[in-house]
């Protein structure tokens, strides 16, 4: 019995010395050459190597991926909670809409249509003219179109007392529509009278015509960028 164990001892021994004898004197530039053992070892290695590089490749994607769900989620959470807050002041927001469409409708009727340009020029003169103060000019300008109104400036010098020309501007401030005072100089005159250089900016709404050309140039402006 203690020879056989005595074999196998020397038999594996040899083994281990034959197996460590194939990875001596390897060529390292020509691995085809090498002796099976080192060959399975070496493609082992290679596809180890590839799956730890394949796992960290798709651990590292899919802590990006749960980071986005992550930051996904919050805004969510906040766009929900934002929603809900609109649900439960949806009464309200109607009620406040309303007042604010009521209020756009009441600055439009203070807009002059079109048609009613002329009246409101003759109205401004009226207004000069009632506080007894001489226009020396009284000069529409070109009318600026802007996105949804149409602004005209009125050059504008008068002579007379300073009481009168506040008195004017008072008026100016109390008609139906829209007038602005701009640009305002008052210079001493003759006989103790003054002269006021202004430009009166009036506003009108745009009819639909213009409405639709406006549009028009709007989409045509957007579609060149």
């Amino acid at each position: 019995m203690a020879k056989k164990r005595s074999t196998q001892r020397v038999d594996v021994g040899a083994s281990v010395r034959r197996w460590a004898d194939q990875f001596r004197g390897l060529n390292t530039n020509d691995p085809s050459v090498w002796p099976p053992l080192p060959r399975y070892a070496l493609f082992l290695l290679i596809v180890v190597a590839v799956l730890v590089a394949l796992w960290f490749v798709w651990l590292t994607n899919s802590n990006d991926e749960l980071d986005a769900a992550r930051a996904k989620e919050v805004a969510l959470r906040e766009d929900y909670k934002k929603k809900v807050a609109q649900a439960a002041n949806l009464d309200l927001l109607k009620k406040q809409r309303e007042q604010v469409q009521q209020y756009v409708l009441l600055l439009e009727k203070q807009l002059p249509s079109k048609a009613e340009m002329d009246a409101l020029l003759s109205d401004i003169n009226q207004a000069g003219l009632g506080r007894s103060l001489q226009f020396e000019l009284f000069r529409p300008g070109q009318v600026s179109v802007k996105d949804y109104y149409a602004e005209l400036p009125i050059a504008v010098r008068v002579t007379g007392r300073y009481h009168d020309m506040g008195s004017f501007a008072a008026d100016i401030a109390n008609l139906s529509r829209i007038v602005t005072l701009n640009n305002l100089a008052i210079v001493p005159s003759k006989d103790g009278a003054l002269t006021m250089d202004a430009t009166a900016k009036t506003f009108r709404y745009l009819d639909p015509e213009e409405q639709a050309a406006q549009k028009r140039a709007a989409t045509q402006k957007g579609a060149k960028k």
